[in-house]
């Protein structure tokens, strides 16, 4: 039992509590997950103490057939172990959160409706403002979990662009006659996400390990939504209007001069 109880207690020291029973030690995640070490006899005659892990639903009766445990690793040391643990925590805290901003559980966010990329779980984003997105993003990895959150804007030219794409591919011939209908669409969604990342303007909000402050950005992100959307411009046509006045200048000057 000393693999045990070295695990217990270096976990004891971050403040995670666990339990031994029957030669499995128990270290609850949430109210619904545990993570269960069971010591492996044996180890190929060398001196090495490892466990497997396994990740169960909390409170199942034993004798539940339909129950069953899943392995999810094995670890070689305390450290191995106390990491693991770490790890399970965090990616645990970050369902919640995706979960809490998915139904609007927050009041912060009541107004707000978040959907789950369909292929990065760890990526939601909410509709803002007149053509903008809130998009959170998470780092499930790490042992101490973080959101990034980024403010995007579609710019003043999106529009042209998209009426030049439709052009492309929606006037008669256009895109030529031997494309399918099915081929246009597809097409159509890829030069579509293209002129987006184009027109699009990027605020960065930050990146935050307390959630709870990452709901108050949010809020504040909502509230300055509009303002946010009028005052970010590419900095391409900041350097193209100071450009301009730099030769607007140069032109006054000229003419004081010749006269």
């Amino acid at each position: 039992m000393g693999f045990y109880e070295d695990i217990a207690e270096s976990l004891d020291t971050e403040g995670i509590e666990s339990r031994v029973n029957d030669g499995t030690l128990f270290v609850p995640v949430s109210t619904d997950l545990e993570i269960q070490f069971v010591e492996l006899d044996g180890v190929a005659g060398t001196a090495l103490t490892a466990a497997n892990v396994f990740l169960a639903m909390a409170d199942v009766a034993e004798d539940d057939e339909e129950f069953e445990a899943a392995l999810v690793g094995v670890v070689f040391s305390v450290e191995d172990a106390v990491a693991t643990v770490a790890r399970h925590v965090a990616t645990d805290q970050v369902v919640g959160v995706i979960r809490d901003l998915v139904e609007g559980t927050d009041p912060r966010i009541e107004d707000l409706e978040f959907i789950q990329d369909p292929d990065d779980a760890l990526l939601v984003s909410a509709e803002i403002g007149e053509s903008s997105e809130l998009v959170v993003s998470f780092n499930g990895e790490a042992t101490v979990p973080s959101a990034k959150v980024r403010f995007i804007t579609l710019g003043e030219g999106f529009d042209d662009l998209m009426d030049q794409v439709i052009s492309e591919v929606w006037d008669e011939g256009a895109a030529g006659d031997e494309l399918s209908e099915l081929e246009r669409q597809a097409l159509f969604q890829g030069m579509v996400s293209d002129v987006a990342e184009q027109a699009e303007e990027i605020l960065e909000l930050g990146e935050f390990t307390d959630f709870d402050q990452l709901f108050d950005v949010l809020a504040v992100a909502q509230e300055q939504a509009d303002s946010w959307e009028d005052l970010l411009v590419p900095l391409e046509q900041l350097w193209d209007d100071e450009d301009d006045e730099n030769d607007e200048g140069d032109d006054e000057v000229d003419e004081g001069i010749v006269r």
